[in-house]
């Protein structure tokens, strides 16, 4: 009955855990620093890449003043919006999701570095 009970829980407890990662934008701002050398989320500021401030609800390939790779322009105009599902897609594998972007970086692997990212750019979304 004890083991029944027991497994009923954590069932339910990894059911509802598992399609979405915890968040913690101060861990979050420690994985950043691996894209600080192309990009700014604390400042409007173009870099190497695009500003990332305000880029939660921004539609890829967009912000003023960049010049995005023909793949980016075209994935905008095709409806990609940075939201969280989106962004989470792109981090893992950007080249997979959008061929063609000038994005060298090959994406981050584990789901709980792009979830706190992702809380850490949230602070400069508007």
């Amino acid at each position: 009955m004890r083991a029944t009970a027991l497994f009923i829980v954590l069932s339910v407890t990894t059911f509802f855990a598992s399609p979405s990662q915890a968040q913690d934008a101060a861990a979050g701002e420690k994985v950043f620093t691996k894209c600080k050398v192309c990009h700014i989320a604390d400042q409007d500021q173009n870099k190497v890449g695009p500003s990332l401030h305000g880029v939660i609800g921004r539609t890829a390939g967009t912000h003023p003043g960049f010049t995005y790779s023909t793949a980016m322009i075209e994935a905008g105009k095709s409806g990609i919006k940075w939201d969280e599902p989106t962004l989470t897609k792109y981090l893992h594998d950007p080249k997979a999701m959008v061929k063609g972007t000038k994005m060298a970086f090959p994406g981050l692997k584990s789901d709980q570095d792009i979830a706190n990212v992702i809380a850490y750019l949230k602070q400069f979304s508007k």
